[in-house]
């Protein structure tokens, strides 16, 4: 079996700006919620037979309290906002598994998944269905992926080093050093991902880098400097490395079975004539027929 898992707030966010705007019978924006249910229905037509969606339940998570920049729920709007609880509701209707997030975050759900869906012998490949870049850290070889359904883009571990320049388990000391402006912390300075490529390509870790730049033995533009930011901002970018790496202890699951598709709930008929969307319960039903 193949395990699909699915960001769920990325595809919030593509679907609410990449959608057409829909009201529901209340009169409230729905177009991502559809956008999304529509998109994952393709999946599951496709052959699709074990799912989970991870989701910020609340954007805040244990970060914030370790970076005061970190990612929060400010600026979202408000149609946006608003569609985040409705879209668990309605993918539970419909009988997918969903991972609502609070403490960790919704990438914390999938590193997770991730790992136990891989533990499982009987589970052939497990499909990270987001191109967010921190979720590199979890590709393992050929086994576990990391998947942009968007661009239709596969990406293994060779992809990872094509892609960064290091492999899956550098990829948190790789972000400590570059920043990542989507969550909230800039990296070190001088430190851009050409050379941060070059250099952590060759030690993998932030603590095997030698402190100075007269023992690397790597050729890079501007090594005394980069040496010495790195020395001067070692505890910043540890700390980053922290904010970067994925908790992957989530207790999800116990049986991989538990994430099979098994149609929809007899709800998700009302859900989708809510949403103004009857034909989502008509394409659910006619899937569930294996």
């Amino acid at each position: 079996m193949n395990v699909h898992l699915i960001d769920g707030t990325y595809e919030l966010f593509r679907h609410y700006y990449g959608a057409p705007p829909a009201r529901d019978s209340e009169g409230r924006e729905v177009g991502a919620v559809r956008g999304v249910l529509a998109s994952l229905l393709g999946m599951l037509e496709d052959g699709a037979t074990h799912m989970a969606v991870a989701t910020d339940h609340v954007v805040e998570s244990f970060r914030n309290d370790l970076w005061p920049g970190y990612k929060t729920g400010e600026g979202i709007e408000e149609d946006l906002w608003n569609q985040f609880h409705p879209l668990e509701d309605a993918l539970e209707a419909m009988g997918v598994v969903v991972w609502p997030m609070v403490e960790f975050e919704a990438d914390d759900g999938l590193a997770s998944g991730a790992r136990l869906a891989a533990a499982d012998h009987r589970v052939e490949r497990v499909f990270i269905c987001t191109p967010d870049k921190d979720l590199s850290q979890c590709v393992r070889g050929g086994r576990v992926v990391q998947f942009d359904r968007r661009k239709g883009e596969l990406r293994d571990a060779e992809g990872v080093v094509a892609r960064f320049g290091v492999p899956p388990t550098s990829i948190p000391d790789y972000l400590a050093l570059v920043g990542d402006s989507a969550d909230g912390f800039p990296g070190v300075p001088r430190w851009g991902a050409k050379s941060t490529a070059t250099v952590l390509g060759r030690y993998l870790r932030l603590e095997d880098i030698p402190p100075s730049s007269d023992d690397w033995d790597v050729s890079v533009r501007g090594a005394s400097s980069l040496a010495a930011s790195l020395l001067a901002h070692r505890e910043e970018a540890e700390l980053f490395r922290t904010l970067a790496t994925l908790r992957t202890d989530a207790a999800l699951f116990d049986d991989v079975e538990t994430l099979r598709w098994l149609g929809p709930t007899p709800r998700f008929q009302e859900a989708a004539k809510d949403l103004g969307a009857p034909g989502l319960w008509e394409r659910a039903r006619r899937s569930a027929k294996f």
